[in-house]
């Protein structure tokens, strides 16, 4: 039978659906009940079922979530994965930590925030090591805002409040001499309601990323401030790689179904082997038509634009850790106590990849 994955659906809605196990999707089969930290629910011979919401399913920095069900490699790894969609990776920390859902597809920062708090999670594959984000802002402002110093005052769009967005823009006001409270960060989601509160004035500036970022060049809204999305403009806006898409997992759940996370890595690292030796053109073809936000050949030049933030082994870089702890610091001086050591591990991509050779 065909995996289905749940779209289109409000996050909330949809775990509510979850835990109740009757969620269905359109013209297709019902989805997986969210097993939490308990034992992953049986299929019909056996195969584990596991939740994973994902903060925007749409936007090109998580492309991997859905491409490897498009690709079917969480079949042929041998688990039924439902994929939840949210606006921002707050709202999946959030569920992970409720045992709402077993894991999450969110940035690899949460993982150390979350450690200052006294929840334990964990990156078990790490799926990209720049932000692949955007500080943009209105281009009604193009000659006030010349400097990290000039963002204070203004307020920020960003995907919601604790969000990794949230913390990169944080970061850049900062950075420019300001303190965190001398901005305004506005939960306003990614895409068209982001789109919205630009174009209404509702926000000055954003942290976003693709397609969400062409979208507004193209509709003349704003410009990029600073550019998180490549490499190069990461060294030079963080000081470094920033390992960003990963999916993460609470400890608990990872030490008691290292067969299931295993399963996992190996679909994901298997599909990032695919995206590295396929072009934007065949990727966006995978992807589903509503993700292309009616504008195909812009969406394939943002993946062109992206496709080198991903890794190709699900490896967590090396001194990513490193450099995310000391930006957080910045603003989060509770991040320094943090044990890296606790916040990811590459057993199973390592495997995975040993497997693939």
């Amino acid at each position: 039978m065909k995996r289905n994955i749940s779209l289109g659906v409000a996050g909330a809605t949809m775990l509510a659906l979850l835990v109740t196990g009757c969620a269905q999707t359109a013209q297709k089969t019902a989805p997986s009940q969210s097993t939490g930290n308990t034992q992953p629910a049986a299929a019909s011979q056996g195969t584990p079922r596991v939740a994973i919401m994902v903060g925007g399913l749409e936007k090109i920095i998580y492309l991997p979530y859905m491409l490897a069900e498009n690709l079917g490699y969480y079949k042929e790894a041998g688990v039924t994965v439902t994929l939840v969609e949210e606006s921002a990776g707050q709202d999946a920390e959030v569920a992970l930590l409720a045992g709402q859902v077993d894991g999450a597809g969110g940035f690899y920062d949460h993982t150390l925030d979350l450690q200052t708090k006294g929840k334990y999670v964990e990156s078990v594959v790490t799926m990209a090591d720049v932000p692949g984000e955007q500080l943009m802002v209105s281009n009604r402002l193009k000659d006030k805002v010349k400097t990290l110093a000039d963002l204070k005052g203004l307020t920020i769009g960003v995907t919601g409040l604790g969000s990794s967005t949230n913390m990169l823009a944080s970061y850049n006001v900062v950075k420019g001499g300001n303190k965190e409270s001398d901005y305004k960060p506005l939960p306003v989601g990614a895409g068209q309601t982001l789109i919205a509160s630009m174009q209404n004035n509702r926000i000055d500036a954003a942290v976003t990323s693709e397609p969400t970022a062409s979208l507004l060049k193209n509709k003349n809204l704003a410009f990029t401030f600073v550019d998180m999305n490549s490499k190069d403009g990461t060294q030079q806006a963080l000081g470094g790689k920033y390992a960003s898409t990963s999916l993460y997992m609470t400890t608990d759940y990872v030490k008691a179904h290292p067969d299931v996370v295993q399963k996992l890595a190996n679909a994901y690292v298997k599909t990032l082997k695919w995206m590295s030796t396929h072009t934007p053109e065949e990727i966006a073809d995978k992807m589903p038509e509503e993700y292309l936000a009616g504008d195909k050949a812009l969406y394939i030049q943002a993946l062109k634009g992206q496709l080198p933030m991903f890794t190709t082994d699900g490896k967590m870089p090396q001194g990513d850790p490193e450099n995310v702890q000391k930006i957080l610091s910045a603003f989060k001086p509770d991040i320094k106590s943090v044990k890296l050591d606790q916040t990811y591990t590459n057993e199973f991509v390592d495997k995975a990849n040993a497997d693939s050779k």
